[in-house]
């Protein structure tokens, strides 16, 4: 895992959940050219501001590194709503998802 990973993904994210740099910066109380400096490469977020990102962002860390995730936000959102879920729902809706992936 490199530096530019790290920048570049960051910018990924931010363009899918709508948010312009300078929003993004003043949303997670830094200075409004905070996201700019690392979309740049000129800084690296702390271990802590880089959690309070995935936070805003809405994933997890784990997910913030698998670039294979589409919209990682949006199955993130879709696995909170079905955890509120029961046993007979769950399964109706596995069985929808089975389906699909069948056509």
């Amino acid at each position: 895992m490199n530096i530019d990973f790290i920048r570049k993904r960051i910018s990924e994210l931010r363009l899918k959940k709508g948010v312009s740099e300078y929003r993004m910066s003043t949303d997670i109380g830094r200075s409004k050219n905070y996201i700019q400096g690392i979309s740049s490469g000129r800084s690296m977020p702390s271990m802590s501001e880089f959690i309070y990102m995935c936070g805003y962002l809405g994933i997890s860390p784990r997910d913030f590194f698998d670039d294979g995730l589409e919209n990682p936000a949006l199955l993130q959102e879709s696995i909170n709503e079905l955890k509120t879920f029961n046993d007979k729902d769950l399964t109706l809706i596995l069985d929808i998802i089975r389906r699909f992936k069948e056509i």
